[in-house]
């Protein structure tokens, strides 16, 4: 794949992210395209938003079509670059979307578009062509204010933090086999792959994760929907219903999560 264009990963959903093969945060900001319409769901940071913005401008997009701006939580990793398309976005429709708990902090980006808050909305928000997106809270995973967006049409989830990983080896997709649900050691593959996924997937969820309880809450959330793509914000994209239960089921085991990886190991358990 060409990751220095935009890519279609579902009907309408382009990927318009970028690689950091320094750091190994991958940041995923997609653009969905309906009608006239488009949306932009954790749009980026600041010192890379002229990356996404090309990549925008190459699906043939005029920026003054974009109406709401969503951000599942308040990082500068998703927010920083608000303000760069608050102000190329000449359209009077334009919103932000996010949570109460968000939009107290998502302020402080000097934000000027009116700012919306999921729960106000009835959890859901819809296209003039009747595609729907639905919002389902995910508290502390990792913000008080965390949540992820379904799209009824594709099935995809947006699901923001969670299902992300580290990883200087990256790939849009994971590469995820029936032999991945059984194996538990995670250094020889048994697909014969160089690198495993899993040890940057279970760090990553250890790292930002507030703890077991809250990530297992979420994942009981999203077991109800009926997923076939999640499109997470940090590192690979998931694709399949088999690839996406056998992640869930690896997320489900972690431990050492957040606060419960401080009191079982101490501080340096983070760092």
């Amino acid at each position: 794949m060409d990751y220095s264009r935009a890519i279609e990963v579902a009907k309408g959903i382009y990927w318009v992210g970028y690689t950091d093969e320094t750091h190994g945060l991958h940041s995923n900001p997609y653009l969905v395209r309906e009608g006239s319409e488009a949306i932009l769901i954790d749009a980026g940071s600041r010192p890379d938003f002229s990356t996404v913005m090309m990549k925008i401008l190459q699906t043939g997009l005029n920026p003054d079509q974009i109406v709401r701006l969503i951000y599942q939580h308040y990082d500068p990793d998703l927010v920083g670059s608000v303000s760069n398309f608050e102000s190329i976005i000449n359209n009077n429709e334009l919103e932000i979307i996010s949570q109460k708990q968000n939009n107290i902090f998502i302020r402080h980006y000097s934000t000027t578009s009116n700012m919306r808050c999921i729960n106000k909305l009835g959890n859901s928000w819809g296209f003039r062509t009747g595609r729907r997106l639905l919002f389902v809270n995910t508290p502390y995973a990792h913000s008080p204010g965390s949540f992820v967006t379904y799209d009824e049409s594709t099935k995809t989830l947006f699901s923001s933090d969670l299902f992300g990983a580290y990883g200087v080896h990256w790939d849009l997709y994971m590469d995820i086999y029936e032999q991945c649900a059984s194996c538990n050691t995670f250094k020889e593959c048994p697909m014969g792959k160089d690198t495993c996924f899993m040890p940057g997937v279970i760090q990553f969820h250890q790292v930002i994760m507030t703890s077991k309880q809250a990530l297992r809450n979420a994942l009981d959330k999203i077991r109800e929907l009926d997923i076939e793509l999640i499109a997470p914000q940090h590192g690979s994209l998931i694709k399949g219903k088999k690839e996406i239960e056998i992640i869930i089921n690896k997320l489900y085991e972690i431990e050492d999560i957040g606060v419960d990886g401080i009191q079982a190991n101490g501080d340096d358990h983070i760092c």
